[in-house]
């Protein structure tokens, strides 16, 4: 049963006079509330001078940082709470770079799925603090790759760092302040444009999955179609609109037989493993007819015809997040003084295999044979 504000009160300060000093995520998941909750508390207390807030920790009153920086950490691993929309094949080598990150450290991973359901990434935060969880690896759920609305509020409302995981903040949004490692998936999509001109075309189209990276290959899709003069078949569907791949596939065989396209780059993978045996069953050949580029390289050596794809390093963005995200929960441990925040951009690179009909080209992305 939840003990009464004043009983609860009186269980923080025995608690800190016994032991010095506590972080508020060990109180919190001692006394069994949220962090939230908690942090009102040591307020009211800490306003009362009956405690001090010193560095993400409750001190008793007298307690200097430099006794409290001095005092030997807890042997207990660190606890991170990792929050990610789904546990698909993508997401999966993210989430177990990240475990191995912390397990190295000693430390121990719990994850929670949303299942891009708004409010969830909420609920999952606060069972994550309230049961111990220092630091918060966080792959929203939000579908267009950014927060909207205040949707980003409760990544500010915990007394523990977060770490975006594959998402971005807009300038000006409270959450852009917040520590990030992502792929540069615009980078990714114009050494896709590159190669396809390194090889001579000159008429290009993409067919865009929707989702939280679709805007920012989009954005260097253009930018490079535009840098090296290239002309873009407009009109391009969804993917997946009305929930098949019809459209997608009308849309390249006209772009190929009525308006002279030679090249497509599709995301995602699975995606252009469907969309490929369609042409092809259509008379449109794989790469004779039309060279092309899957975005994700998860299943894409395994088609009938071996895709060349962009591969986003997804297991350096678990492992650098998990790394950057532990060194700030030991700054709050040890009362260092935080290093400035980080926007960590990884480069993708560009596997050539034979759906583009040509030879690896270096245009400023690796490329592997």
């Amino acid at each position: 049963m939840r003990l009464h504000v004043d009983r609860r009160h009186e269980r923080v300060l025995q608690l800190v006079k016994e032991r010095g000093s506590l972080r508020v995520a060990e109180l919190a998941a001692e006394l069994g509330v949220s962090a939230v909750t908690l942090r009102r508390d040591v307020e009211a207390l800490a306003a009362q001078g009956r405690v001090q807030r010193l560095h993400g920790a409750v001190v008793w009153p007298g307690e200097s940082a430099a006794e409290v920086r001095e005092r030997p950490e807890s042997s207990e691993g660190v606890v991170i709470g990792m929050i990610v929309p789904t546990t698909n094949h993508v997401v999966v080598d993210v989430v177990r770079a990240a475990r191995e990150a912390v397990a190295a450290q000693g430390g121990r991973l719990v994850l929670r799925v949303t299942g891009y359901v708004g409010a969830e990434g909420t609920v999952q935060a606060e069972h994550l603090v309230a049961g111990g969880a220092e630091g918060l690896l966080v792959a929203t759920g939000w579908f267009d790759g950014g927060p909207a609305d205040g949707r980003e509020k409760w990544l500010l409302d915990h007394d523990v760092p977060a770490v975006l995981v594959e998402r971005s903040a807009p300038p000006g949004s409270p959450a852009a302040g917040l520590d990030r490692v992502r792929t540069d998936r615009a980078h990714g999509a114009a050494v896709a444009v590159g190669h396809f001109a390194a090889l001579g075309h000159r008429k290009i189209t993409a067919l865009m999955q929707e989702g939280p990276h679709a805007t920012q290959i989009a954005a260097g899709f253009q930018a490079a179609v535009r840098a090296l003069g290239l002309e873009v078949d407009a009109g391009a569907p969804s993917v997946r609109e009305h929930g098949d791949y019809e459209a997608g596939v009308d849309h390249l065989i006209a772009a190929v037989k009525k308006r002279g396209v030679t090249a497509a780059l599709v995301h995602s993978d699975e995606d252009a493993i469907v969309l490929v045996p369609r042409l092809q069953a259509s008379g449109v050949r794989v790469p004779d007819d039309l060279a092309l580029i899957a975005y994700e390289d998860q299943v894409a050596g395994l088609a009938d015809v071996p895709l060349t794809a962009v591969a986003p390093p997804m297991r350096s963005v678990g492992e650098q997040a998990a790394k950057l995200l532990l060194e700030r929960v030991a700054e709050r441990r040890s009362g260092r003084r935080p290093e400035p925040r980080q926007h960590l951009d990884l480069l993708p690179e560009l596997r050539v295999r034979s759906s583009c009909g040509g030879a690896a080209v270096t245009d400023g992305g690796r490329t592997t044979d």
